[in-house]
This record gives structure tokens, sequence and C-alpha cells, in this order.
């Protein structure tokens, strides 16, 4: 079984009920009617009867087994007008411009992920990132105590792969471009908490950087062990290692040459890298040189689970996400301040 089959297991376990917004992009749909079938979550599409009607028979889809919700029913459109002001009321928000705002099915989606009505969203088919990300933040805003928001890929091993971990965390790799020290912790232990939610394993943290245990002096590697030692004070029951050079957090042999003193175990499963440029670089050198899976990105500090995708997206990717996101909102209530 591979990690990929593990993680769809898992979220077959506790399917949660998840938004998808654009959906009458032909990805959505069938990757909704995917996700129903094999119980990995349970979408809900914003369609009227007869917009589902004729996007399934356009697409030769069958949507019966498939929630909708009709963005436009009066009812729907009053109610979160109404909660969408009282929401925002302290930015200027009124009952009008909310009915404006909510002509955004993004908008509605995360309005009802806020409200209960569905247990988290995933877009970004067709919406552009910024998009997502503000109407989480203004919407459903950050999870109490976190001081920020950022994002993670999901690193599945090649089929056949040895000697490392079957899926890892890359952070942030989407995000957040040039964090400081304080925002670096915060999304190491954000990296952290998502290790624990979808690898099911106690986080192994690597703060990566250009410098082993002190062999380089620079700002940039005062910033990522200053971060490291955020991280310590905040998670001291965590495996952390920092600032480390990624061979010697993936190689049991080169941590203990170049850093004999770690208290750690390679290979770490969590890696979070110092810039966004890194991060970038690092994981699609991971997906293009050595085949592993890319999921993501993947939000992390939100209140709720909002995820976003890639316009490039395909549906098996759109599927593999309300996976992930089912994944979140079960280990949600469990999640540490």
């Amino acid at each position: 079984m591979t990690a990929l089959d593990k993680l769809m297991a898992q979220a077959r376990l506790n399917p949660a009920t998840i938004a998808l917004p654009e959906s009458s992009d032909p990805r959505i749909l069938n990757a909704a009617v995917s996700a129903a079938r094999e119980g990995v979550s349970k979408p809900v599409l914003l369609l009227n009867q007869r917009e589902a009607d004729a996007l399934a028979t356009e697409h030769g889809l069958d949507l019966g087994a498939i929630e909708l919700i009709d963005p436009s029913d009066p009812d729907n459109l009053q109610r979160w007008a109404e909660a969408l002001h009282q929401l925002r009321a302290h930015k200027g928000m009124t009952v009008e411009k909310a009915r404006n705002a909510l002509a955004s099915p993004l908008t509605a989606a995360t309005l009802m992920c806020q409200l209960g009505e569905v247990d988290g969203v995933v877009a970004g088919a067709v919406s552009a990132t910024a998009d997502v990300v503000r109407n989480a933040l203004q919407i459903v805003g950050a999870r109490p105590g976190a001081a920020l928001v950022s994002s993670f890929m999901l690193m599945l091993a090649p089929e056949g792969a040895s000697g490392g971990p079957e899926a890892m965390i890359f952070s942030d790799c989407g995000l957040v471009i040039d964090p400081d020290s304080t925002a670096l912790t915060e999304i190491a232990r954000a990296a952290g908490y998502s290790a624990q939610s979808l690898l099911g394993e106690a986080p192994k943290v690597a703060m990566l950087s250009f410098s082993t245990a002190g062999s380089a002096r620079h700002a940039a590697v005062d910033k990522v062990r200053t971060a490291t030692e955020g991280l310590r004070a905040l998670e001291p029951d965590w495996q952390i290692v920092g600032e480390i050079q990624f061979d010697a957090a993936w190689v049991p042999e080169l941590l203990a040459k170049k850093a004999p003193s770690a208290n750690f175990d390679a290979p770490a499963n969590v890696f979070v890298f110092p810039d966004l440029d890194a991060g970038n670089l690092g994981y699609k050198i991971a997906q293009r040189l050595g085949g592993w899976q890319v999921i993501g990105p993947l939000l992390q500090g939100l209140n709720r689970p909002i995820n976003d995708l890639s316009r490039g997206c395909d549906a098996d990717d759109v599927l593999v996400v309300q996976a992930v996101t089912s994944l979140q909102v079960a280990a949600r209530p469990t999640l540490s301040d």
C-alpha cells in the first residue's frame, strides 16, 4: 500500500462535508463524483438543480449522489448576507455589500464553512490563490494562537523508494515570501501539526539552512537558528534540529558527522525552508528529479480547513485535496493552541 493509498484509506474513516465552489468546472465535477464514490469526502456543489442537470448531461456524469446548494436561493442569500454583514460590519460591510460579495461562489462557500454548514472548502482550480487566501482570512480567520497563515506541500514518495519516509511535509513553499525568525517559528509549528494530522506521526522537524550547526556565519543563518530556538520553546516534546543542511537532516550517517551532538533521529519528516525561494525550488526539484508526488500548496494556520488548488490541477489532484481536507477536519479539535 502506497502512502497515497494510506492517506485515502484514512480519509474514508471520517469523510468531511466539503464545498467545491468552482462547481461548473469539469475537473471539479469529476472529482466530486470520485470523492463521493470513494467515500473520502461528502462533496457539496454550489449549483441549482437545473444547472447540475445541464452539466451532468454535457459531461456524461451522474451527479445524483452529490449534494447541491443553490447560492442564488433567496433564503440562502438572505441568511448569508446577514451573517457576512455581522462578521465584517467593523470593516464597513453592509447587508447590500454582503449580497454583492456573495455573488462569488468562493465567498459563499467560505462563509458556509465559517457558519458550520460545511466542514471545509477546496478551491483554486479557477480562482487565484490570492482570492482563496483573502476570503479565508477575512471570513474564517486564523486559528486561535496562530500568528500567521502559511502553506505546505504534502510530499509522497515514488513507488519503490527506500531509505526515507513514505510521506513528508515541506513548508512554506507557496505563501510567505521572506519570513522573519518569528514567522519562521510559526510556519514550523504549523507544519508540525500538519504532520500529526496527515502523516499520523510525531513531528521530526528540520530547520533548513546552508549551514549545519554553526558551519557558516551569516544573518540568514542567524534567522534560522533563532527560529529553531523559538520552536523548541513552544514544542519541547518534538524532535527538532537546526540550523541544518538538507542532506544532514535526511541521512543519519551525515547527521552524525555534521552535527554529532544533535538529539535527533534522521530522516526528518518535516522540512522547513528559510524562505519561499528555497521552498519553491526544493519541492520542484524533488518532484521533477526525484519523482515525488506533490499535493498542495495546502493552507495551515486557519481556523477552519480551506485549501487552495493549482490552476493547473486535474481531477485526481482535486480528489486527493478533498481527502487531505477531510483529515484536517478530523484532526482540528485536537490541535493545540
